[in-house]
């Protein structure tokens, strides 16, 4: 077993970094991908759509930016976002939109769940937490819940 050297980050294990800090840029990169699709989503939504898709926004921000701490915490350089990322389908009106928000919590609870299985401790109850708040939200764009939020191959 191979044992992290003293005075190195967690997630440093002989001056590489673990499998850990692979997760968590997982993770990142979604956030990233999501903080993206709020911003185009939120300029077709209007209301209290526009309200909670600016309250989701924020909340994706500073995921990413805790993340961001956590992976440099470990030892890791945090991926940084794309310029631009592909959209599924064009967002020309407010019903685009929620189809995009729903999508992107979906996708994001995947990857969540992912990190439940890989991490542990309190980064596994974090991913847990990531999990949780995705699905909900997902649930709450898409008004209605799956069966396995996070693992879109049972719950089709």
């Amino acid at each position: 077993m191979t044992t992290a050297a003293e005075g190195a980050p967690d997630g440093v294990v002989d001056g590489v970094v673990d499998g850990v800090v692979d997760v968590l840029q997982d993770a990142l990169a979604a956030e990233h991908a999501v903080v993206y699709g709020y911003g185009v989503a939120g300029a077709r939504l209007a209301g209290r759509a526009r309200e909670r898709a600016l309250r989701a926004y924020d909340r994706h921000r500073a995921q990413r930016d805790e993340l961001v701490r956590v992976v440099a915490d470990r030892g890791g350089d945090p991926v940084a976002p794309a310029a631009s990322y592909a959209l599924p389908h064009p967002v020309e009106d407010a019903r685009d939109a929620l189809a995009l928000v729903t999508l992107l919590e979906e996708r994001l609870a995947a990857v969540w769940a992912d990190a439940v299985l890989e991490l542990h401790g309190d980064l596994r109850q974090r991913a847990a937490e990531g999990l949780r708040e995705a699905a909900v939200a997902a649930a709450l764009w898409r008004r209605g819940s799956v069966p396995f939020p996070g693992l879109a191959e049972r719950s089709a």
